[in-house]
């Protein structure tokens, strides 16, 4: 038996590796180098030893092992092997090296603090935000646009994203904030993309010749069937169907997309646990582009989902994964946005550490023209972080938000998904937790789950 020595100090990380089986394919995922493995039952069998075992910590620890049970040779050389190529049991960064400077790169601008729905279930408290129902006036969008040229140095690539309430309440503004964006950025040698969130009631022909030529991105709200759109999905005065209205406007507006990008976001709630059914739906409606998202609510809503729901949606998002290899073998393939995770070139390790960047990179415009850390935080009045003209004068909130990353976080410290959720939302931490050192932990059961999916899926293709 000719092993490589290794050494007594070569330590392995047990931490990091998560074992699972799903539909039949077993799987090791390493979640400090990012590598995932298809496995055996022999190479399960052993991998879980490992990581069960007092005995075994490290290398040599394992290739003793190996000589004293002879029949794990071959499967247990391939183990070592990938140790000491860095692909399990990895080890993690002790500490965070220095980081690039940051700077403002995106902006939320909430061009609308109002609605013309009355979702349940909005975390935007049906569009005000706990406040006053009001518009952005033309000069705020503008002084936005010119406080992120300003802000983001010497970065290029910049991005603007139309929230609300609903935006197209504002379309004017949106419009000449977008044309007046693209004149500054040649000016300041700048690139921006535009992204619009809506939920359709005011599309028409031209608007959507205007999304489709000028947003690299467009996100458009629907829930999945009739039945469970509209049961939270409605108008002022509950007047017609807010399904019957937008499915035909998102299907003509996608249409004319050609190969830009999209997404049709839904939410479900404790209503319909079955949302694989809602995504199916949306995929036979011609919608290749999908997002489900599970709904962020208080625990008090009849609607929100708890620790008792937790089994049935693990199942669901397995059904899931199952569907998306069914669509894609028969030819009516679908993209689910959670199921993208990228393994051969994932994100640079800053944002792996800390994700979407609230807080110091990414920021949001209120309509008076305040600053918060992201349109979860807008309205709560501890997070103001200054105004587009005055720029960031509060400047300890960005460093809160920048040190508040899984390194940082002794639960996240721990997790083998670290550095492919990022801690998870910010807000959702602070709500449920308490603060940045915390952790929603039903979403951390939910993302857990998606990362599995996403690799069984990519184990099967």
């Amino acid at each position: 038996m000719n092993l490589p020595i290794l050494g007594v100090t070569f330590l392995l990380d047990k931490t990091c590796v998560h074992t699972f089986s799903q539909g039949g394919v077993h799987l090791a995922v390493d979640g400090n180098s990012g590598a995932v493995h298809v496995l055996d039952t022999d190479a399960l069998e052993l991998i879980n030893l490992i990581k069960d075992s007092d005995r075994l910590q490290s290398a040599a620890d394992l290739e003793r092992f190996l000589r004293e049970n002879p029949h794990y040779q071959e499967v247990g050389e391939e183990i070592l092997d990938l140790v000491a190529e860095g692909l399990l049991f990895s080890t993690d960064l002790t500490e965070v090296p220095p980081r690039p400077e940051s700077v403002v790169k995106a902006l939320c601008l909430n061009v609308a603090h109002d609605c013309n729905l009355r979702c349940t279930y909005c975390f935007a408290s049906t569009g005000d935000f706990q406040g006053g129902r009001e518009l952005m006036p033309l000069e705020v969008a503008k002084a936005a646009v010119d406080f992120l040229i300003r802000a983001s140095k010497h970065r290029r690539q910049l991005e603007i994203d139309f929230f609300g309430g609903e935006p197209l309440l504002n379309w004017d503004v949106v419009r000449e904030t977008v044309l007046y964006a693209k004149q500054e950025a040649e000016k300041h040698g700048k690139v921006f993309r535009f992204t619009i969130t809506t939920n359709g009631l005011g599309l028409n022909q031209e608007i959507e010749d205007f999304i489709n030529e000028h947003m690299y991105n467009v996100v458009l709200s629907l829930d999945g069937r009739k039945e469970v759109n509209d049961h939270l999905r409605y108008t002022v005065g509950r007047r017609g169907s807010v399904y019957d209205t937008v499915v035909p406007k998102y299907q003509r507006l996608v249409q004319g997309r050609g190969s830009k990008s999209y997404y049709v976001r839904g939410t479900f709630t404790a209503h319909n646990l079955d949302f694989s059914a809602d995504v199916a739906h949306l995929s036979d409606l011609g919608f290749e582009q999908i997002s489900v998202e599970p709904v962020v609510t208080s625990e008090a809503e009849e609607w929100a989902l708890g620790e008792e729901h937790v089994p049935r949606i693990l199942e669901e998002y397995e059904r899931l994964a199952d569907l998306y290899l069914e669509r894609r073998d028969s030819g009516q393939p679908f993209n689910f946005f959670h199921f993208n995770v990228e393994l051969k070139k994932g994100p640079c390790l800053y944002k792996r550490l800390s994700g979407c960047g609230a807080g110091y990179e990414y920021l949001a415009v209120t309509p008076k023209g305040e600053l918060f850390p992201c349109h979860q935080f807008v309205g709560q009045e501890d997070y103001v972080l200054g105004s587009v003209w005055e720029g960031i004068t509060n400047h300890d909130l960005p460093l809160q938000f920048k040190d508040a990353h899984v390194l940082n976080n002794p639960i996240c410290r721990e997790c083998w998904a670290k550095y492919y959720c990022s801690g998870g939302c910010p807000k959702n931490n602070v709500e449920v937790a308490g603060d940045f050192q915390g952790v929603d932990e039903l979403s951390c059961i939910l993302e857990k789950k998606r990362l599995e999916c996403a690799f069984y899926i990519q184990a099967c293709c």
